[in-house]
């Protein structure tokens, strides 16, 4: 073998060293591609919304690698659901690549309590939802602190500032109704305008509570009431009272609908 090696020109001994380098390096690309299964492609399936246990059994049945990234908590969407993954859906990436994902906590998060007490009503209902906190029950208290956060309890007992308390809680709050126990009848508030409600209860010494919207609400001052809360008359077609510092709930339309209370609306005397 060695003697054919030796009896052929080096030309020729240099031309068959080189193809054989390129079978070598062609082989061994070849192998490497099989290794690492070049070429071989998958899409990302869709896996946001989907209960995390079943979007990884998906994610690992398709051949992918699966790594929660991120647990975190939102309660606009379900519990134990993948909230993002990365690469995103319907993305073309190599076999065995892997996808993160991050899931929406089964158990809501501990927050510090606000302290509200002293405060304007609308602001705490303000801070309430800045600590994803619910305002739960209103009731009111003969106090000069008129429209003022009395006090602030949680499950029937008053809560201290800084005390760890579940995300979404709800926190009932007693509010200064004013010295004076002068009642009187619910507005009419149904056929105004946002702005026009909100001006004539703020003269009546009335705090304006939930505002629920029906429909697209392009521009709330200028939207209708179409429903109030409480109404004017109970059961037996009575006037219903109301004292200055308690709440009302509207519901705003951008579109005027039927007015069902016609009866003239009741002023305050200058």
């Amino acid at each position: 073998m060695f003697t054919f090696i030796t009896n052929k020109p080096f030309w020729v001994n240099l031309l068959a060293a080189f193809v054989m380098g390129l079978l070598f390096l062609f082989l061994v690309l070849k192998m490497l591609g099989w290794i690492t299964k070049h070429g071989d492609y998958l899409k990302v399936p869709a896996v946001t919304g989907l209960k995390t246990k079943d979007a990884i059994l998906l994610l690992e049945k398709q051949g992918f690698d699966v790594y929660i990234q991120d647990s975190v908590f939102t309660d606009t969407a379900k519990i134990g659901v993948v909230l993002k993954q990365l690469p995103d859906p319907n993305a073309t990436v190599k076999i065995n690549r892997t996808v993160f994902i991050t899931v929406n906590r089964y158990i809501p998060p501990m927050l510090d309590m606000p302290m509200l007490e002293g405060q304007n009503l609308a602001f705490a209902i303000r801070l309430l939802e800045r600590n994803h906190l619910k305002l739960g029950d209103t009731s009111y208290r003969p106090d000069f602190m008129i429209g003022s956060v009395l006090e602030q309890k949680y499950k029937g007992v008053r809560i201290a500032e800084k005390t760890k308390i579940q995300w979404g809680s709800r926190i009932d709050l007693i509010i200064g109704g004013g010295l004076q126990n002068e009642q009187i009848p619910v507005p009419a508030l149904i056929g105004m305008t946002y702005a026009e409600a909100k001006s004539y209860l703020e003269a009546s010494g009335i705090n304006i509570g939930a505002v629920i919207g029906e429909g697209k609400i392009t521009d709330t001052a200028s939207a209708f009431v179409i429903q109030q809360r409480p109404d004017r008359f109970d059961m037996e077609k009575k006037i219903i009272l109301i004292q200055s510092g308690q709440l009302m709930d509207i519901w705003i339309s951008q579109e005027m609908k039927l007015v069902i209370d016609s009866l003239p609306i009741i002023k305050k005397e200058p």
